[in-house]
């Protein structure tokens, strides 16, 4: 299919689209919220709220602007590559989380993110809004969120375990 074409007819079916896609699309993260779609064997996800997608635009928007340091950038609107992206979604949806179970220090650390609109829900509840989230502690954890390791990466370190495993000693 023609990128244009498909560009073309996912922006006529997705009218809503879900900010945190990539993520979901990856296994990441999930939604009570959103709505999985296939265009010529590509999938998609829809918001099915109206609120839900304000709410979640307003957080990565507050987050990219929290961020530029660890994300090494200076504008704050210009679009993210893939990888970055990712950080700023896992990474700070896992920071949230890390932020609702202060207790609870290594609750989930990796695990995905069940439900994206009840993370940020129960933030707002506790916090009062989004701009009063404890952002120190999720940059934290958008720091340290890594994501797939490049196939560069993946054959290093499968080199080394094979050299590894030639040795007698």
């Amino acid at each position: 299919m023609d990128q244009d074409a498909f560009r073309d007819t996912y922006n006529a079916i997705n009218e809503r689209r879900c900010p945190y896609e990539k993520s979901i699309l990856t296994g990441n993260c999930a939604c009570r919220r959103s709505k999985r779609f296939c265009i010529a064997e590509r999938e998609g996800v829809h918001c099915t709220a109206d609120d839900a997608q304000t709410r979640c635009l307003e957080f990565l928007e507050q987050l990219r602007t929290q961020a530029r340091f660890a994300l090494r950038t200076t504008d704050g609107h210009a679009a993210l590559p893939h990888a970055k992206a990712m950080r700023i979604q896992v990474g700070g949806l896992r920071g949230v989380r890390a932020a609702l179970a202060a207790d609870q220090p290594e609750a989930g650390q990796g695990a995905p993110v069940e439900d994206v609109d009840g993370l940020l829900g129960a933030a707002v509840d506790r916090f009062g809004a989004l701009e009063a989230l404890p952002y120190g502690r999720i940059i934290q954890q958008i720091a340290a969120y890594k994501g797939r390791r490049s196939f560069r990466e993946r054959r290093r370190e499968r080199k080394r375990t094979d050299d590894g495993d030639d040795d007698p000693a």
